[in-house]
C-alpha cells in the first residue's frame, strides 16, 4: 500500500561488529571456514610458541581447538608462559592453558588431552576430527613421520614449529595440490581494460564519448574517460601503422607522446586530468591479455587435463576457463574499472559496459562447467559462486604443490631432491638464513640421536648438560649436512666461501645450544604471529601461504622463506 511504512534498515549483527576488521580481510566465506575448523596442537618442550599461535587463532574465531600436552606445570613454565600462574604448579599444562585460551573468545570451543602423545597417536582415527595440525619441537622423529604420513594421506595441512632462544623456524606440509583462487593481488595488478582487444559494446561506447572530440568545449573535453581517450588514439595509431598497435617500449613511448600532445593546456587548471591519467596508463594498459606462467601451468596440469567424477570443483572450473582461453585467447574479464576523471553518469555507464561483459564471460564458463559435469557424470554440482570468484581472479590464481618438510632421522642423510642445486647455491648468498635452517636440522638430529657420548639420555636437549661438548657435536652434524647437500647438488664451493658457510652455521649452532632448549617469550610470541597468519591463509584458502619453510633470526630481526 502507498501509506505502508518501509521496514527499518537492518544494521550489522553483534557478530559482524565483533569481527568487522577481519571480515574486511577475508570476507564472510573466509570467516565461515575459520569457524568450521578444528585445530590440533601437539605441544611439547616449553610449549610457548604453540600456545602463542593458538592465541592468535582463538581471537579471530576458529571453531574448535584441542591441545595435546602431557606435561605438568613447573617453575620453568611460569617464567616464560603468561597463560600459567603459581596456583597451576604440578597440574596438567594442557588443562589450564586450554581454559585460559577459551576466555579470550567465548565463541570458540576448547579441548585438551593429557595422555602422552605416543598413546594418543596409537589410537584408531585419533587425528580424524582435525582439519589442521600444529606440532611444536622437540618431538621424536618417528612420531613426526607418523603425522607427516597422515597429512599426506588425508590432505590435512601440518605445521612444524621450532623456537629456541633468539631463533625460530616453521615448516608447512600442504596437500600435493593446494590451489588458492582468492590471492588478493594488489589493485593495480588486477586492472584489465582489454584495450588491445575491445569487444563491440566497449568500442561503441568509446566512439560515442569521443565523437567530435576535437571540437568539444573544454568542460566536455576534460571529462572524457581516459579509457575512451586511449581507444580513440589507438584508432589513430593503427591508421598510421598498418593496423598495428604499439608493440615495444619505444612505440609505446611514442604513443604516450601522441596522447600527451593532444591534451589542451588553455584550461583554467592548466592541464587536463583525464589526459594525465591516459598518459600514465599507457605502459600498464597496452599489454595483451596473456595469462601468467603460473596460470598456464594450471591449464597444463594433469588434474586439469584429465577430469573425472572425483575431480574437485577447482579443476573442473580450471578446465572450463582453459577452454575459454583457447577459444578467445583471453581470460574471462574481471569487470572492474579503476577510478578516473569523468562525469558520474559516464563512469557508471562505463562500469556497466565492463560488468555486462564480465557477466557474459562468467555465463559462458558456467555453461562449459555444466557440460563437463555432465560428460564425467559429476553428481555434486559446482557452486555458481565458485565459478564467479574463479573468473574474477583467473589471472592471479595460484597453485601450490605441497612438499613434505624434512623429518630428521638420527644417523640418516637428508635428501634434498630437485632443490639440492638451488639450495647449495643459496648457501653462499650474503645474509642467507639457510645456514640457520641447517643449524636447526643439526639440532634436531642431535636431539634424536640415542646414546650420546657421555650424556646418557637420548632425550637430552643440546646445551642442557654439557654445552661445550654439545656445541662440538652439533657443529659436526651441521657440517655433514652441508657436505651432503653440496655432494647431492654436484656443485663445488670455493674454499673461502665454504669456510664462511661453516663459520656462519657454527655461530648459529652456538647460539641455539647456548639457549639450552629454552624459549624466549618475545621470540615465540612473534613466531606465533607469523605461524597463525599462515594458518589463516591455509584455512580460508586466501592469500598465498609460505612455500614451505620460514626461518627467523631474532638477533638481526630478519626472516627468510626457503623452499626445501
Amino acid at each position: 500500500m502507498e501509506n505502508e511504512i518501509p521496514p527499518a534498515l537492518q544494521g550489522p549483527t553483534a557478530k559482524e561488529k565483533k569481527y568487522d576488521r577481519q571480515l574486511r580481510l577475508w570476507g564472510a566465506h573466509g570467516q565461515m571456514a575459520l569457524e568450521e575448523s578444528h585445530i590440533l596442537l601437539i605441544n611439547s618442550g616449553p610449549g610457548v610458541v604453540g600456545l602463542e599461535t593458538l592465541k592468535n587463532l582463538v581471537l579471530p574465531g576458529i571453531g574448535n581447538f584441542t591441545i595435546q600436552d602431557s606435561a605438568v606445570v613447573t617453575q620453568a613454565d611460569l617464567g616464560v608462559n603468561f597463560f600459567l600462574e603459581d596456583k597451576h604448579m604440578g597440574q596438567f599444562r594442557a588443562e589450564h592453558t586450554c581454559n585460559l585460551l577459551k576466555e579470550l573468545n567465548p565463541d570458540v570451543e576448547g579441548h585438551f588431552i593429557t595422555e602422552p602423545v605416543e598413546l594418543f597417536l596409537n589410537k584408531p582415527n585419533a587425528l580424524k576430527p582435525y582439519t589442521l595440525v600444529l606440532v611444536t619441537a622437540p618431538i621424536r622423529p618417528e612420531l613426526l613421520s607418523q603425522l607427516s604420513s597422515h597429512a599426506n594421506a588425508t590432505n590435512t595441512p601440518l605445521f612444524y614449529i621450532h623456537s629456541v632462544g633468539f631463533y625460530s623456524h616453521f615448516a608447512i606440509n600442504l596437500p600435493l595440490a593446494f590451489p588458492v583462487v582468492d590471492t588478493h593481488p594488489s589493485p593495480e595488478s588486477t586492472t584489465d581494460l582489454r584495450l588491445l582487444n575491445p569487444w563491440p559494446e566497449l568500442v561503441q561506447y568509446a566512439a560515442e564519448k569521443t565523437k567530435d572530440l576535437e571540437s568539444m568545449n573544454n568542460e566536455d573535453h576534460g571529462h572524457v574517460p581516459y579509457v575512451c581517450l586511449l581507444l580513440y588514439y589507438l584508432g589513430q595509431w593503427r591508421k598510421d601503422h598498418d593496423g598495428r598497435v604499439p608493440q615495444d617500449y619505444k612505440e609505446k613511448t611514442a604513443f604516450r607522446n601522441l596522447v600527451s600532445d593532444a591534451a589542451r593546456t588553455n584550461t583554467p587548471e592548466g592541464s587536463e586530468e583525464n589526459y594525465d591519467e591516459a598518459v600514465a596508463a599507457v605502459l600498464k594498459s597496452l599489454n595483451p591479455a596473456e595469462p601468467s606462467s603460473a596460470v598456464k601451468e594450471i591449464f597444463k596440469a594433469p588434474e586439469c587435463q584429465r577430469i573425472d567424477e572425483q575431480s574437485p570443483s577447482f579443476w573442473i572450473i580450471a578446465r572450463a576457463i582453459s577452454n575459454f582461453y583457447d577459444k578467445h585467447t583471453a581470460l574471462p574479464l574481471p569487470g572492474s574499472v579503476p577510478d578516473m576523471k569523468a562525469r558520474s553518469a559516464d563512469y557508471v555507464q562505463l562500469q556497466n559496459v565492463y560488468k555486462t561483459k564480465a557477466r557474459k564471460d562468467i555465463a559462458e564458463v558456467l555453461e562449459d562447467v555444466r557440460r563437463i559435469e555432465e560428460e564425467v557424470g559429476k553428481k555434486t554440482k559446482v557452486d555458481e559462486k565458485e565459478v564467479e570468484t574463479f573468473c574474477k581472479n583467473a589471472a592471479h590464481v595460484k597453485l601450490i604443490r605441497g612438499r613434505p618438510f624434512h623429518v630428521v632421522q638420527a644417523g640418516q642423510s637428508i635428501k634434498w631432491g630437485d632443490r639440492a642445486k638451488s639450495l647449495a647455491q643459496m648457501l653462499t648468498f650474503p645474509g642467507s638464513l639457510l645456514p640457520l635452517y641447517i643449524a636447526f636440522l643439526a639440532y634436531d638430529e642431535f636431539t634424536a640421536t640415542p646414546n650420546k657420548d657421555s650424556l646418557g639420555s637420548a632425550s637430552q636437549i643440546p646445551g642442557a648438560a654439557d654445552a661445550r661438548l654439545d656445541v662440538e657435536n652439533v657443529i659436526s652434524v651441521s657440517r655433514k649436512i652441508i657436505d651432503d647437500l653440496i655432494n647431492e647438488a654436484g656443485t663445488f664451493i670455493e674454499d673461502p666461501e665454504y669456510s664462511e658457510v661453516l663459520s656462519t652455521t657454527a655461530d648459529f649452532v652456538k647460539e641455539l645450544v647456548r639457549a639450552g632448549g629454552a624459549e624466549l617469550h618475545n621470540i615465540s610470541a612473534l613466531t606465533g604471529g607469523l605461524v597463525s597468519q599462515e594458518v589463516i591463509k591455509v584455512i580460508t584458502e586466501q592469500y598465498i601461504p609460505v612455500d614451505n619453510t620460514c626461518v627467523f633470526d631474532g638477533i638481526r630481526s630478519k626472516s627468510e622463506v626457503i623452499r626445501v
